[in-house]
């Protein structure tokens, strides 16, 4: 990331930022028992059955330490740091986003398992208060999203999906007030000529995702998208590569792309570890250019590899 504390937050003509998600980056190891009496139970059992194996904190401290040289003004993070979303967890996961950068270099969304139950919010994701509130004037009590983070060219939009949810189901839900607060943020945010990220954990494509897992006011979201119309959205949930594409009112592609865990210690191409750089440039013109490139975790070498096996601008 650049050392210029102030570089993401200039009104230039470019911002290049990274992608990473799911980094699950945390333990449920010394829970009370008294934590577990309800839907974390399922998802304790599934981490010590399974996903213990799968998410490995050496592989995430070799991205970060990669991504923290990477010259980067910016990070979008699409959430599930957590496990349970306990709040030891949470504030695990704090010291960890306090370490990466300044919370004015990340916009921060969080994850279904950081949302798994009703917790209080100030002592779970609340304690993300700043990598996450809305910067708009008339924003609303911390813990509501959307939430606009303007750097250079670029607008943020972070969104919401993570409600609790009855067990055996990781579905998500933005609800009618964050859907109508989205497509005005994004008309205007058009107006002002910004190139609009849109951040969500669950994808926002209608059937792009398992039933149980899926978004479930999706067609309604999708709708506002292609109404007021965005660049690119970026997600989490999958745990592997996805690209997908919503067509805008005025017949312009958008990108839909999401990552692996960022903590995977897969050797799969679409599903071990990387992060993505994404490059905005507003040209003379206003017309704006993007380009993209990836980082992958190795491993069999266990090294951070400039990666050429995957372009979403290209559909690959």
């Amino acid at each position: 990331m650049t050392n210029d504390s102030n570089a993401a937050l200039d009104t230039g003509h470019s911002l290049t930022f990274a992608h990473i998600t799911d980094a699950h980056l945390t333990s449920p190891r010394g829970a009370r028992w008294q934590e577990l009496l309800n839907k974390r139970l399922l998802s304790y059992l599934s981490w010590r059955r399974h996903r213990r194996q799968v998410h490995d904190s050496g592989v995430l401290a070799a991205l970060m330490a990669d991504l923290k040289g990477s010259g980067v003004d910016h990070v979008a993070i699409t959430g599930d740091l957590t496990h349970l979303g306990l709040s030891q967890e949470c504030r695990e996961a704090l010291a960890w986003l306090t370490a990466l950068a300044d919370p004015k270099r990340i916009s921060l969304i969080p994850g279904n398992h950081d949302r798994l139950v009703d917790a209080a919010w100030a002592d779970t994701v609340g304690l993300w208060r700043s990598f996450m509130v809305s910067e708009q004037p008339e924003a609303r009590p911390d813990h509501d999203f959307p939430a606009l983070r303007i750097r250079g060219p670029v607008a943020f939009i972070g969104l919401s999906s993570a409600v609790p949810t009855a067990p055996f189901l990781a579905t998500g839900k933005l609800g009618q007030r964050q859907r109508e607060e989205l497509g005005r943020l994004l008309t205007r945010t058009g107006l002002q000529r910004l190139f609009r990220v849109v951040l969500i954990h669950h994808p926002p494509v209608p059937r792009a995702y398992k039933w149980r897992r899926r978004l479930v006011d999706c067609e309604a979201v999708s709708a506002v998208i292609r109404k007021a119309g965005a660049e690119l959205v970026l997600h989490g949930h999958t745990h592997r590569l996805t690209r997908n594409v919503l067509t805008s009112a005025d017949g312009a592609a958008i990108p839909v792309v999401g990552l692996a865990s960022a903590s995977s210690r897969e050797s799969a191409r679409e599903r071990a570890a990387r992060y993505s750089i994404w490059s905005v440039h507003r040209g003379a013109d206003g017309v704006f250019s993007l380009s993209h490139r990836s980082r992958r975790y190795d491993a069999r070498s266990g090294e951070i590899r400039e990666c050429d096996d995957w372009n979403p601008l290209a559909g690959s």
